[in-house]
């Protein structure tokens, strides 16, 4: 008797279009036991999330399974009845959607969403099932789940959604579930505690999963066996330890090779893959990944080669490489400008953000304050990339606001080559904010879709009065070619790019009028690991060549040890430390600091990394603790963490807010 949960055999999915069909998956194969993750691995496009749409019946128009069989365990889903379908649906198989905030019902309690479910498939009372929906959420671990029962999904954090929906999920108890990018931009500790707690209750259930992803590193410290997607179809699959220590598709070692680790040297350009995936509505006659491939052959344009090799290693390859990932590419190594400390260029003295939270109705009644930003000073030199990590809700975007000056700080300076900001009139106004960037964090919602990329691109230079029509012209084209986008671009609507190509207009915007410094606010947060090396590589090549200073976010910080030259890690609106990146990575002072770092999940199976050592989720900004505020969830907290911690100096410009470091400082 097999342990298989689920067997996928020769799946292929259609998806109709007015105009033109698409090759959404075709002759997809693979089992998943009992207890075991299978991980899906593969760039957007490659389809991941449709092949899980598939097997959950839940096609969109004109999408269709045109061949093959899906099992679950033993019966047959592929051409049952809609009723029959719904039936196993939300019961004996389950899927966490990607997007939790789109996903869920903003119209419906917490406590009635989940609650529908059992009452759906198990016909339980309502009574029964409210009392079932609360043991779920304490399951999940979402805070007072008695309270959060009458929330509505706009009430929580992201990381508190997405328990949700894991509990939406499990409330039949599946036998297999289905995780579409479950983590995707979650702050580190978040994903891992997110991730710690499916593979708990994987466990205790005893069901399989599918762990769909673009995160290697999930995939190497989350799955006991992993296929990768490219073009519709699976190219590889193995054991996952072995599938990091043997690699044969040239894909698969070209998405280990990009992604950035700790370890990077800072001085190395990241590999990268060149080109774009195939179109799936007219996809290649030979390899799909042969246009990309640095060692196709004429056979790998002409014939699709078969999923083949051992049982335990299935490769579709006729060139197979072999042993890790390494560098694809020749390196050629980046010159590194150092900063000049004795430059200060942008300084923030004392920052403080607040805001009113009221009641709805007449009365707009006060219920309290958020403090976002409080008391937080730092100082950019010329030349210099500063990196700022945190998870959400740290008031990280507010302080770049702030800095731009798009945000009036209730208290404390921004200072810009030793002018206050916030000062300035007029004309000097207009050149700081000419010299001062902002690169948003979301490209599409940031670019207008109504505006051309011409427009998009021509209108800071029309708001600030720099050129005639002919320079702008000049400008936006070389501006374009900077960011590696083609000319015809400029003809072109925001929707008509890739998440990857719109971050580079988005960058190609902010650098229109020559700034001296630029805040990028999480820039590569959303970005499969290729795209995402490229947009790095993109944005540290630029900063050379311009010399500018720029401050970045993300939650990512293996994108701050390869950015930046100073990393800032922020919680509930408080800097906790401060110093090179060097001195913060190798040995932070910090305990907020240790579990950002613990949590980072390496593309390493023999380590592991991507663990949550924290526990529970931010504390409200409305009433923060008082003292140390992340005292509630540190294991080193005393007494004495009630009382405001003064900073340590540890030398080398390395400075922590701790009662309890790591370490000894420099001075006591």
């Amino acid at each position: 008797m097999n342990n298989h949960a689920l067997t996928v055999a020769g799946l292929t999915v259609e998806i109709e279009l007015s105009r033109s069909t698409v090759h959404a998956v075709t002759d997809v194969g693979f089992t998943v036991d009992r207890g075991e993750t299978l991980g899906l691995v593969g760039e957007s496009g490659s389809g991941k999330s449709t092949l899980g749409l598939a097997l959950m019946g839940l096609l969109p128009a004109g999408g269709r399974i045109t061949a093959g069989s899906v099992k679950l365990d033993g019966t047959e889903l592929v051409g049952i009845s809609d009723q029959q379908l719904r039936a196993v649906r939300g019961n004996d198989l389950a899927m966490v959607f990607q997007d939790s905030q789109s996903s869920l019902n903003p119209t419906m309690t917490i406590g009635d969403q989940v609650a529908e479910v059992v009452i759906l498939h198990r016909g339980e009372s309502r009574a029964d099932a409210r009392a079932r929906s609360e043991e779920l959420l304490a399951l999940v671990g979402l805070p007072r789940p008695a309270e959060r029962m009458r929330d509505y999904p706009h009430q929580l954090s992201g990381g508190q959604r997405q328990r949700v929906m894991i509990a939406i999920a499990l409330a039949c108890e599946p036998k297999v579930l289905i995780a579409d990018e479950p983590s995707t931009a979650l702050d580190v500790t978040i994903q891992a505690q997110i991730l710690d707690l499916l593979d708990e209750l994987k466990l205790s259930l005893g069901m399989g999963m599918v762990l769909i992803t673009h995160d290697m590193g999930v995939v190497a410290n989350r799955s006991d066996r992993t296929a990768v997607m490219y073009g519709g179809r699976i190219v590889e699959m193995t054991d996952t330890a072995r599938l990091f220590d043997q690699v044969r598709h040239p894909y698969t070692k070209a998405l280990l090779s990009s992604i950035p680790r700790l370890e990077s040297v800072p001085t190395q350009p990241l590999s990268t893959i060149p080109g774009l995936p195939p179109s799936l509505t007219d996809p290649p006659k030979g390899c799909p990944f042969a246009a990309r491939c640095t060692q196709a052959t004429a056979t790998c344009e002409e014939q699709n080669p078969p999923l083949d090799g051992s049982e335990g290693h299935r490769y579709a390859c006729w060139n197979p490489v072999d042993g890790p990932a390494r560098n694809l590419l020749p390196i050629t190594p980046i010159i590194r400008v150092p900063a000049d400390p004795a430059r200060p260029l942008l300084v923030a003295s004392n920052l403080t953000r607040e805001y009113r939270v009221t009641s709805r109705g007449v009365f707009n009644r006060r219920l309290g304050t958020v403090s976002a930003v409080s008391d937080v000073s730092l100082t950019i030199a010329a030349g210099e990339t500063f990196g700022l990590a945190g998870e959400s809700g740290c008031g990280k975007s507010t302080l770049a606001r702030m800095l731009v000056g798009l945000e009036q700080p209730d208290g404390g300076k921004v200072r810009y080559e030793d002018r206050d900001i916030y000062a300035l009139r007029g004309k000097a106004l207009r050149v700081a904010r000419r010299d001062v960037q902002l690169m948003f964090q979301d490209p599409f919602n940031s670019l207008d879709p109504r505006m051309r990329v011409g427009e998009i691109l021509r209108e800071p230079l029309q708001i600030q009065h720099v050129g005639r029509r002919p320079e702008q012209n000049q400008r936006i084209r070389l501006a374009l070619d900077e960011v590696g986008l083609p000319a015809n671009s400029v003809e072109r609507y925001p929707h008509e790019f890739s998440g990857g190509q719109r971050q580079r207009i988005g960058l190609a915007r902010a650098l229109m009028l020559n700034p001296k410094v630029v805040v990028a606010d999480e820039p590569v947060s959303a970005l499969d690991v290729s795209v995402r090396s490229q947009v790095m590589n993109l944005m540290k090549r630029l900063q050379q060549q311009r010399g500018m200073s720029s401050l970045v976010i993300s939650h990512d910080l293996a994108v701050l040890r390869y950015l930046a030259d100073r990393i800032g890690v922020m919680y509930l609106g408080k800097l906790v430390e401060v110093g090179p990146v060097d001195s913060v990575y190798r040995a932070p002072a910090h305990p907020y600091t240790a579990a950002l770092i613990d949590a980072i999940p390496e593309p390493d199976p023999t380590k592991q990394t991507g663990q949550s050592v924290l526990r529970g989720d931010l504390p409200s900004p409305i009433d923060p603790p008082t003292g140390c505020r992340f005292r509630t969830r540190c294991p080193l907290a005393t007494k004495v963490c009630e009382e405001e911690p003064e900073q340590r100096d540890f030398g080398g410009g390395h400075v922590v807010a701790c009662h309890h470091p790591l370490r000894q400082p420099a001075t006591v």
